[in-house]
């Protein structure tokens, strides 16, 4: 389970470190994508192999299925941490994200999210702030 919120540099090799709490559950590898909100997204492998079946599922002969499916697959990564817990980041998802010096990684029970430390603010304050309809959320049913 992934929870909790931490700061990290990238370095100038576009390699990130995973935060300590989160390396056991990487370690035999995971895949790095663009996430929907300008982020990262980061599967371990298991998790990813979940995704990519219902992905795969989607019917070829709808566009916007072929639109997400070339979204997912496309721009994903794989990579295994090294001994310092480090990944790479590929160029293109680090300017999908904006990402630069330092980064956000987030978790979110199954997966991790890594974000620009300015976009990661303004989503977080979207999110605790006014902007957010709590009535909205009572329609999720949990």
């Amino acid at each position: 389970m992934f929870l909790g919120e931490f700061i990290h540099t990238i370095d100038e090799k576009g390699r990130l470190t995973i935060p300590a709490k989160f390396r056991d559950e990487l370690a035999d590898g995971l895949i790095v994508t663009r996430g929907i909100d300008r982020c990262l997204a980061v599967y371990p492998i298991e998790e990813w192999n979940r995704l990519a079946e219902q992905v795969s599922a989607l019917p070829l002969t709808d566009r916007l299925a072929r639109a997400f499916r070339r979204l997912v697959f496309a721009n994903a990564s794989d990579a295994v941490p090294d001994k310092q817990g480090r990944i790479l980041i590929p160029p293109r998802l680090r300017e999908y994200a904006d990402l630069d010096g330092e980064a956000i990684v987030t978790g979110l029970n199954t997966y991790v999210e890594v974000w620009n430390p300015d976009a990661w603010g303004e989503e977080r304050e979207r999110v605790e702030g006014n902007g957010v309809n709590i009535e909205a959320w009572k329609e999720l049913n949990i």
